[in-house]
């Protein structure tokens, strides 16, 4: 793609980036047919191309409108154009970049900037805790709207203490997964530790800044970055652990970015490299041990959906691991129709864009439903509890059910062997 960046953008840091990913573009549209928004709305400007081209205009001189603003906004930012791309395009960072300048230059509604505004204090806030557990007491008395926001209590069991393992790892304390679903940090937690691997929990660290990055507000993201880099470098340094695990796909796709969002920063570039170098995906830690764990109990049949959030699949890649990891685990894998699309959950989105996510979620179940699964297993906080606020059908984390299984089922050895 030919361009002609205008004067105040041509010499700055984001506007060579941004350049340099608009001239690999060669408007095939291959991303037009895996683009959720485009699929539903069937708008050009809905579209990871119709979308270039509007960054495009604006860095070229053009002056961007609300509608500019709306269709940026609309994006899932899910990235499955970027794995469909046959020219290797970085929507992804061009995206934050297209966004960041209409931010500058559009002014929100203010009914927009007080929901943004809240979304961006209240999730990452003290308080947040206290009010999950509120809204769980009371959830039969909520709202549906709100009720389907608020995951049913479950009993949370013992955390066992994994400081005399040899292998250690540090697991991202996060911001609202602790509180809304305790039981995946648990559960996370004791199948590391039947693998003889001990976890720790910084209280120094916490949200990896993704909320706030999505919501505009990117000086307070790099913040956040900073402060996980600050609390893990001392462990990192000193070689106390061989990882830094994520159990949430949304927030491991985001530590995975620290080295780029941090590239400019000469106290903290080279740090997040190796920060960066450091995290795994709670399967990859799991999957050299899969069939280890499948023989420590009785096969009990299962048949599963896995909905791999475009977090894991489409920004990590991820995707061909874990099923191979839970077909392996001994889940019957039931293949449907569009696991490469969206849920429509996308962090803060199903909140900002209820109708369009309302949407992506029923695609979703619709071609789910079919292959009748006993459990929908998911890998990301945002997409199970956005499944499960449109269906009967239990939707988990498959760190979940391996958890339960290590603890309840009857040994392999009392079972008839399996074929």
């Amino acid at each position: 793609m030919q361009t002609q960046i205008a004067s105040w953008a041509r010499d700055t840091d984001y506007g060579r980036e941004a350049d340099a990913i608009l001239r690999r573009c060669v408007h095939c549209g291959f991303c037009t047919a895996t683009c959720p928004t485009y699929q539903v709305l069937g708008d050009e400007l809905d579209s990871p191309r119709g979308r270039i081209y509007l960054i495009k205009q604006m860095l070229e001189g053009a002056e961007p409108t609300q509608s500019t603003q709306l269709h940026l906004d609309r994006c899932l930012t899910c990235r499955n154009c970027e794995t469909t791309c046959p020219s290797g395009v970085e929507y992804g960072h061009l995206i934050d970049i297209g966004r960041g300048l209409v931010e500058q230059r559009v002014s929100r509604p203010w009914g927009q900037r007080i929901k943004r505004t809240l979304l961006r204090k209240g999730l990452t806030s003290r308080w947040f805790a206290p009010a999950m557990r509120l809204g769980k007491a009371l959830r039969p008395l909520l709202p549906a709207a709100v009720r389907a926001k608020v995951p049913e209590a479950r009993a949370v069991g013992s955390v066992p203490d994994g400081r005399g393992h040899r292998r250690q790892v540090i697991m991202l304390s996060g911001c609202v997964q602790p509180s809304m679903m305790p039981t995946i940090d648990a559960a996370t937690i004791r199948v590391l530790d039947a693998l003889g691997i001990g976890t720790m929990v910084l209280a120094e660290g916490g949200c990896c800044g993704a909320i706030n990055l999505h919501l505009d507000d990117s000086e307070t993201a790099l913040a956040q970055m900073r402060a996980n880099v600050d609390a893990w470098w001392p462990l990192v340094e000193s070689g106390r652990v061989e990882a830094i695990v994520m159990n949430a796909s949304g927030c491991g796709a985001m530590v995975k970015e620290y080295a780029h969002h941090l590239r400019k920063d000469p106290a903290y570039a080279d740090r997040a490299a190796r920060i960066v170098s450091m995290v795994r995906d709670v399967s990859e830690i799991v999957a050299p041990h899969a069939r280890e764990l499948r023989d420590r109990w009785a096969h009990v049949p299962m048949r599963a959906a896995f909905h791999p959030p475009c977090t894991l699949q489409h920004w990590q890649g991820l995707r061909p691991l874990v099923d191979t990891l839970l077909a392996d685990l001994g889940f019957e894998l039931q293949p449907f129709a569009d696991r490469h699309l969206c849920c429509g959950s996308a962090g803060a989105y199903s909140v900002m864009h209820p109708e369009m996510a309302r949407s992506l979620r029923d695609r979703k179940l619709a071609a789910i439903a079919p292959v009748g699964p006993d459990m929908i297993l998911s890998a990301n906080i945002g997409c199970i509890t956005h499944l499960q606020s449109g269906t009967a059908t239990p939707v988990r984390h498959w760190i979940e059910v391996l958890d339960e299984r290590l603890r309840t089922a009857r040994p392999a050895a009392d079972a008839t062997p399996r074929p």
